[in-house]
């Protein structure tokens, strides 16, 4: 879950795990899995952020890449 901000500035929590599409129009709006959109004062960029950082607390968002000798066991 991660803490945004409507256009009016009223906070609000959003479930990340639902999260489909991000685009700006220019505000950035928020589509989920079942279609409900939201528009956000944050920019694309922040929620990407919070996002990912959501991603590496819950152990989702650790992505390794090998470097020349490592193997993979």
């Amino acid at each position: 879950m991660i803490s945004l901000n409507r256009l009016n500035g009223d906070a609000f929590t959003l479930n990340v795990l639902l999260i489909e599409q991000i685009q700006s129009f220019p505000d950035t709006t928020i589509t989920l899995s079942n279609g409900k959109k939201f528009v956000v004062r944050n920019t694309e960029a922040e929620v990407i952020q919070r996002a990912m950082a959501f991603y590496q607390r819950i152990g989702l968002g650790g992505i390794h890449t090998f470097e020349a000798g490592d193997t993979d066991e």
